[in-house]
This record gives structure tokens, C-alpha cells and sequence, in this order.
């Protein structure tokens, strides 16, 4: 049965054990997917010369929300150089002079929200979650086909996962439950390793968003 309501979300005891401070700032939304409007490119691009103009790699380790990530990782016994979090990913790309993939306006805007919080963010596509959705620790040889990429090992990563498996996590995410053109109904995920602490601000910032340019009805939003 598909995602209903956004109490369907837990963070699991045995990732919050080892990780107290990770909390995720979930919207639940419909949503119209097309390519990205103009005003929304250029939003992104602003913000992109703006980080270019003022974060290079050695300032990356100083920067609260990536160390807090990378800590995080490191306490679950993963390689932080390795397996990076999406905002690490997006940050590097952008210093190294590489432009950002456009894909539609539902990942440009996670794209934005992700380099304005500095924080992972991602949607997934609500009609291809099954059930109760719990952020838990990655089982031993759990994996899934990425993004664009390979299977993903996730062991002993931070991952979400319903009934079917887990379909993604603060590094990369899964086909399954990725972003397409038909998709209707998003869950929209903001993950902080550093407690609730602005993920009200977050959510504001991508909830008007998401309504500005993907003509987005909120229908939920909570913290958790």
C-alpha cells in the first residue's frame, strides 16, 4: 500500500542509538514534474557562483553541516571520502567547475534546497513506496540500483526503507522510487546529522518553492 500520511515515517531505535542528533524534516506534497523553468535555473545558478566565489575544498572540513555528516559516517564505520553526502557531492561538484545535472524541477529544487541548507535533501515518489517507512541502519548485503550508477552496497549506511527494501539514503538513492515525469505525489526529505535545529526554516524554503515552480499543494509536513 502506498504512503498515506508522513507518520508513516520513523527513524529507527538502532540507527538513533548511535546516532542521536539525526532528525529529517519531511514534506509530503502533490506536485506537476517538467523541466525546470528559467527563474528556477537561474536561482540555481546564482546560488551555485555564490558557493564557487566563497567555499573552497580546504574550508569544506570547517563547514558545521558536512562535518556533522561526515562524523556521522565514520561512527557507522563508513569512509566519509567514499560514500559522501549529497550536500558534500553537490558542494564539490560546483568548486571543482563541473555544472550541475538538470534532470526536472522537483530535483533542481532539492538541489537548491540541499546547497542553501547544506544539508542532504531528496524526494521520492510517493506512489512507489510501500508502507511504513523506517531510517535505519542498511542491512548486510542490502543494496539497490542507484541513480545513474551501480548497485549501492548499503551496509551500515543511514538508509529509508519500506516493506519492498531500502530505495535510498543521504548519499545516493534508488531508481525504484526516484523522481519521473508522471510522477504526483512526493515525499520531499531533508536529513540533518546535527539535531531539528532550522529544519522548520528548511521546510518553509522548499515547501514555497516546490509551490512556486512545481505548482505543489502541501499537504503535510513534519519534523522527526
Amino acid at each position: 500500500m502506498a504512503l498515506t500520511a508522513l507518520n508513516s515515517f520513523v527513524i529507527d531505535d538502532s540507527l538513533h542509538t548511535r546516532l542521536p542528533d539525526v532528525s529529517i524534516g519531511l514534506i509530503l506534497a502533490s506536485v506537476s514534474v517538467a523541466p525546470s523553468p528559467p527563474e528556477l535555473l537561474e536561482l540555481l545558478e546564482e546560488l551555485s557562483r555564490m558557493i564557487r566565489a566563497k567555499i573552497s575544498a580546504e574550508q569544506l572540513p570547517e563547514i558545521d553541516q558536512l562535518a556533522a555528516a561526515r562524523r556521522a559516517y565514520r561512527i557507522l564505520g563508513k569512509d566519509p571520502s567514499r560514500y559522501r553526502g549529497a550536500a558534500e557531492a553537490l558542494v564539490r561538484r560546483l568548486i571543482s567547475g563541473k555544472p550541475l545535472y538538470k534532470i526536472n524541477n522537483v530535483v533542481e529544487i532539492n538541489n537548491l534546497v540541499s546547497l542553501q541548507c547544506l544539508h542532504p535533501v531528496a524526494s521520492y515518489d510517493v506512489e512507489r513506496i510501500d508502507g511504513e517507512v523506517r531510517f535505519r541502519l542498511g542491512h548486510r548485503s542490502e543494496s539497490y540500483k542507484g541513480i545513474g550508477k551501480e548497485v549501492i552496497n548499503t551496509e551500515d549506511l543511514p538508509v529509508f526503507a519500506d516493506t519492498l527494501g531500502a530505495f535510498g539514503s543521504p548519499t545516493s538513492d534508488s531508481e525504484r522510487t526516484m523522481i519521473r515525469s508522471n510522477t504526483s505525489m512526493i515525499v520531499n526529505a531533508i536529513m540533518s546529522f546535527m539535531g531539528p535545529a532550522h529544519l522548520e526554516v528548511h521546510i518553509e524554503s522548499a515547501s514555497t518553492l516546490l509551490k512556486a515552480y512545481a505548482g505543489a499543494s502541501i499537504i503535510e509536513a513534519r519534523i522527526c
